[in-house]
Formats: structure tokens, C-alpha cells, sequence
């Protein structure tokens, strides 16, 4: 067998690892589907008639659905974040250290278990949004493209938050690092063209806005523009700096 023929063997032992984990400790997977949904309904029927007038007409579901499903991958980092910090105190990477295994599949397995999870709730979110009147009309490519998008956005902030994890000098403080991550989302509840100047500057240029209308137009046939491109762009920078920074952080942690 060829070396990545083994890290890839190592890497799907590892993934196993990640879902049996998260299989006996349910309560995180509860919460990262219901929290989400939770917040959902919070914005769509308790500020929804506020903000409504903001969107220029329409459901506000409609606008707001596609911005809610980036909650998920935001969310999931600091999840992330502290389990590859709890991994590193706990001693069990010296354990996989002592054996014959790849050593990038520990990350793998992590990076890739958390995206399948965050995979599930964002169906789940997508369910509830349907329920409560969301009503895209996106054909079947363009829902593969948008959950397209959506699990490259999950797979790259799992490889920031692992890099997060990696320079967290315990869980707690690993699960603040990520927290400016979580907050980004929100600024793409209503359109930037509603805010004061520099506030809306901020908001147009940071990563979730492209990303959220690209999501937007995919599903509901808003306007894309260059949003397209911006997203893509941005998810390949968090992607290729998380993974060099995660990888460059766990070589010295374990040298």
C-alpha cells in the first residue's frame, strides 16, 4: 500500500472516531440543530414584522432563510474548535502518536466529521424554514450548487477553527477564539444598504455577505452579480490559510 493509500485508510478510521464520539455525546449534535432553528423562528416571528420593510418587499422568510443556514458552519467552529483543543491536553494525541498512523488524519477526521454534522443540521434548518414559509424556487442544480457552496464553507471554517483549536491553550479558551466567526452572520440578516456608513462598508466586504447572497440568488433568483465570485474567493482563502495554519500548528505541537 502507498503512503496516501494509508492516510487515507487512517483518516476514515479517525472520521469513524469523530462520529462514535459524537454518536455517544448527542447533546452537542442536539444543539447544533436545534439552536439554529431555535434562532430561526426567534428572527422570523419576533423581528420578522420589523424588519420585513428592509428586505423591499416579499417574505421575510425568504430573505432570511439562506442568511440562517450560514449560522451552521459558523457555529459548528467553536464546537470544532474545542474538541481539537480537549484532544491536545487530554494526552490522547501522544497515544496515537506511539502508533503506526498517518499524522495528518487526526485533523482530517475531525475536519471531516464536523462537516457531516454541520451538513445535517443545515438540512434540518432547511426543513424547519420550509415549514414556517420559506419557498425558494430553485431547480435541483441549483440546490446542488447551493449545498455545494454551503459544504465548502463548512470545510473550510472547520479547518480555521482546528487551526484555532491548535493555538487555544485549553478547551475554554478555544471555544472564544472563534467567536467573532459566529457573529459575522448576523450582519447579513437585512441588506448592508440599511446601515450608517462604515458599519455598511464593513458588512459589504466582509466574507458572509457574498457568500449569503450567493446562497440567495441560488435559491430564491435574487440578483448574484459578483457575489459569486467573491464568495468562492473567500471560502478558498479561509480554507487554504486554515489548513496550512491547522497543519504548521500541529507539527509543532507534536515535535
Amino acid at each position: 500500500m502507498s503512503t496516501a493509500t494509508y492516510a487515507l485508510a487512517d483518516t476514515k478510521t479517525m472520521l469513524r472516531r469523530n462520529l462514535l464520539h459524537a454518536k455517544r455525546y448527542p447533546s452537542m449534535t442536539l444543539s447544533l440543530i436545534i439552536m439554529p432553528i431555535v434562532m430561526l423562528l426567534l428572527f422570523n416571528y419576533i423581528y420578522g414584522g420589523a424588519l420585513e420593510s428592509s428586505v423591499g418587499g416579499g417574505e421575510y422568510i425568504n430573505y432570511l432563510a439562506p442568511s440562517m443556514m450560514l449560522m451552521i458552519p459558523a457555529y459548528v467552529s467553536v464546537g470544532l474548535a474545542v474538541l481539537v483543543a480537549t484532544d491536545m491536553t487530554k494526552g490522547i494525541v501522544n497515544r496515537f502518536r506511539s502508533m503506526s498512523i498517518s499524522q495528518s488524519s487526526m485533523l482530517n477526521g475531525q475536519v471531516l466529521g464536523t462537516t457531516i454534522q454541520a451538513l445535517i443540521g443545515v438540512v434540518f434548518m432547511t426543513l424547519a424554514a420550509l415549514v414556517i414559509g420559506f419557498r425558494p424556487n430553485a431547480d435541483v442544480l441549483e440546490w446542488l450548487a447551493a449545498f455545494g457552496l454551503i459544504t465548502a464553507v463548512i470545510f473550510a471554517l472547520s479547518w480555521l477553527a482546528a487551526a484555532f483549536g491548535l493555538v487555544a491553550q485549553n478547551p475554554e479558551s478555544a471555544s472564544n477564539l472563534p467567536m467573532p466567526i459566529v457573529m459575522l452572520p448576523f450582519l447579513s440578516l437585512v441588506p448592508a444598504s440599511t446601515m450608517p456608513v462604515g458599519v455598511k462598508q464593513f458588512v459589504e466586504y466582509q466574507p458572509f455577505t457574498p457568500i449569503g447572497e450567493t446562497i440567495r440568488g441560488l435559491l430564491i433568483g435574487a440578483e448574484i452579480g459578483n457575489n459569486g465570485i467573491l464568495a468562492l474567493l473567500w471560502i478558498a482563502a479561509i480554507a487554504i490559510g486554515g489548513y496550512f495554519w491547522a497543519t504548521s500548528q500541529f507539527r509543532r505541537r507534536i515535535n
